[in-house]
């Protein structure tokens, strides 16, 4: 039988480990723990901890750790869903309803868990033979040594097209089944399935419990398009709901020491997260998306305060507003987010092969609570020289703070936010925040340390502050909106810089990339996959958006009634003049920096603005499309 987390997670709600344990191990309270005799090693000095809170025993004599499910496998031999069904019972819970359909299910899914299981030693074998030497070489090279390939069971996937595939299925897969799981790509065009992964590092991604449900791959070849793949959707994967690194992150918590209290750190990558573990910091990694509401419940789950690690460019600040916003609705008291941003541009990783553990300790314990960089992200929107600009920032302030569904802590945060807001301005005479050259305050280091800071200093940047008090751009909806009815419009265009932009509207930016990636991994990719896809990633909000204002944007490729070929033609036309407007707008502001700067050429700032605004107007008015030479 299968059991859903939430299951799982109500029976460890309703029993305390040291009440199920003690009752086969003499436990007596230390501190915030109880300590025992190894049940598994014959010791005179206690090395058992069990700890309530965080729902886990870890035994130092023997290495062994887990929650109670796992005390009862180890200690009785019982299986996973005999120790499960104990509990239960214990707990007062009725187990859920067998039925055929979901037996045949589970069944299924075991067998694909099995060829994962299987996949992942072959690719643990494969680094270590002589195909992985090139590998082996660049792990040496990111400063992680031989020792460490085993606890991260890392391995290698060779280029051939069928190596895995020739051998899984001489073990007796069935290529559908390898192609459901993720392992195989099934050409759209009928062909034989072929390996997904090929000459790439493997990471195996593991689901809360350690089993392998899918894995990532980093590309040797430097030239290949997409540098990092991930395993697409599957009966046992779902991206949104994994986590990188997830049950080493519970060992090193449920490790440590009683009466201390370890950061739980999210970072961006497979290596960022293996760096922050091998320095002892317990820490997971989303899987190439924002994170998202599943996630942030199973952080909760593990630590009240986890600490969000993003790069400090642009992307990362990004990332780190739109956590903000998910956040917001689930926050509760005793449930919060913290953040932190590591010196220099660097990544974690960076950082322990440069500088060592403590020094990556050091910086990822310099943490900006929740509520400050909320505070920040709305105060850094604009300058306040106007009564207008303040009351806009007083109104999104009050805005945030009513997402709370908590109401006590939903009130605490609107004081406290509007508290702030009125000593930015308690002082009489004191000029507003201007910004300076190009829209902004002058940059400081303050400001590079707060990544979610989203500050108008170019026209990407103007996007986005626009986003937040108007919504989004009309066109640039309707570009993504199609672009999701039809990927493979994107092919043209992958590598160019207004489409990772978001086609200019930074809030589209993550979206975007999300669909060339999932294009890049997919030979087929329909329209319905590719929504649930986006959805389970938590798009669906933005995707209503772009919905509502797509349905504005009067493109004539969204029409029900066009030829695919000429909704095609309009929509590369679309892109072409949005493209020439990005050009317009650095032009333009290359000019203003030169007239500032003492040049003497307004001409060529005028005519530039003139070809500018011009555009600008036919783009909004929907001349555009009356005139393609605009």
């Amino acid at each position: 039988m299968r059991f859903d987390e939430r299951f799982l997670d109500e029976i460890k709600a309703r029993l305390r480990p040291s009440d199920v344990i003690g009752r086969s191990v003499k436990l007596r309270k230390q501190g915030r723990e109880y300590v025992g005799l190894s049940p598994f090693n014959k010791e005179k000095t206690p090395s058992f901890y069990v700890n309530d809170e965080k729902g886990q025993f870890f035994d130092f004599s023997s290495g062994k750790n887990g929650d109670l499910i796992t005390f009862l496998q180890e200690t009785e031999r019982l299986t996973f869903a005999e120790a499960v069904e104990r509990l239960a019972a214990e707990a007062g819970l009725a187990l859920p309803t067998p039925d055929p359909e979901s037996a045949r299910q589970e069944q299924k899914r075991q067998g694909l868990a099995d060829w994962l299981e299987l996949a992942a030693q072959w690719f643990e074998a494969e680094l270590r033979r002589p195909v992985g030497q090139q590998a082996r070489a660049y792990l040496e090279k990111r400063g992680l040594p031989e020792a460490e390939w085993k606890r991260f069971r890392l391995g290698y996937a060779p280029g051939g097209r069928t190596a895995l595939k020739d051998y899984l299925v001489a073990k007796g897969a069935r290529p559908a089944e390898l192609v459901e799981s993720g392992l195989l790509i099934a050409p759209e065009s009928g062909g034989a399935p072929y390996d997904r992964f090929r000459d790439r590092i493997i990471f195996p991604i593991t689901d809360g419990r350690g089993r392998v449900v899918s894995f990532g791959g980093r590309a040797m070849d430097p030239q290949e398009r997409a540098k990092y793949l991930n395993g697409p959707e599957s009966p046992l994967f779902h991206k949104g709901a994994n986590l990188y690194g997830l049950p080493e992150a519970r060992n090193i918590l449920g490790a440590a020491p009683s009466g201390e209290a370890p950061p739980l750190v999210v970072v961006e990558g497979y290596m960022d997260a293996i760096a922050c573990q091998r320095a002892g910091i317990a820490a997971v990694a989303p899987l190439g998306t924002a994170l998202t509401e599943d996630q942030m419940e199973i952080l909760w789950r593990l630590h009240p305060e986890p600490t969000l690690c993003f790069d400090g460019d642009r992307a990362g600040g990004q990332a780190a507003a739109r956590s903000i916003d998910r956040a917001l609705p689930l926050l509760k008291p005793g449930r919060s987010l913290k953040f932190s941003i590591v010196e220099g541009g660097k990544d974690p990783d960076d950082v322990l092969r440069e500088q060592g553990p403590a020094a990556l300790k050091s910086q990822l314990s310099q943490t900006t609570a929740f509520v400050d960089a909320l505070f920040a992200r709305e105060r850094d929107l604009e300058a306040y020289d106007t009564p207008e600009r303040r009351a806009g920032l007083k109104g999104r302030l009050r805005k945030a703070a009513a997402l709370i569904q908590d109401a006590d802590l939903a009130q605490a945060y609107r004081d406290e936010l509007l508290r702030r807001f009125d000593a930015l301005f308690e002082r009489p005479g004191r000029p507003a925040p201007q910004p300076g050259p190009g829209g902004r305050r002058g940059r400081n280091r303050r400001e590079w340390e707060e990544p979610w800071r989203v500050l108008p200093s170019t026209p990407e940047g103007k996007a986005a502050a626009r986003n937040l008090s108007q919504g989004l751009d009309f066109l640039a909806a309707a570009m993504a909106s199609y672009a999701i009815q039809d990927p493979a419009i994107l092919d043209d265009h992958l590598e160019h810089r207004l489409t990772a932009d978001g086609f200019g509207e930074a809030a589209l930016s993550e979206l975007v990339r999300e669909i060339i990636q999932l294009r890049l991994e997919a030979e087929h990719l329909d329209t319905a996959s590719l929504a649930r896809h986006l959805r389970s990633c938590g798009f669906s909000e933005l995707l209503t958006d772009i919905d509502r204002a797509a349905a504005k944007s009067g493109a004539p490729f969204l029409q029900e009634d066009v030829s695919l070929s000429a909704a095609r033609a309009q929509w590369s036309q679309a892109f072409d003049a949005l493209s020439r407007l990005s050009a317009l707008e650095e032009d333009l502001a290359s000019a203003k920096r030169a007239l500032e700067a003492g040049g003497s050429d307004a001409g060529r700032f005028m005519r530039l603005k003139s070809q500018r605004d011009a555009l600008t107007r036919a783009i909004r008015t929907g001349t555009i499309w009356k005139d393609p030479g605009s």
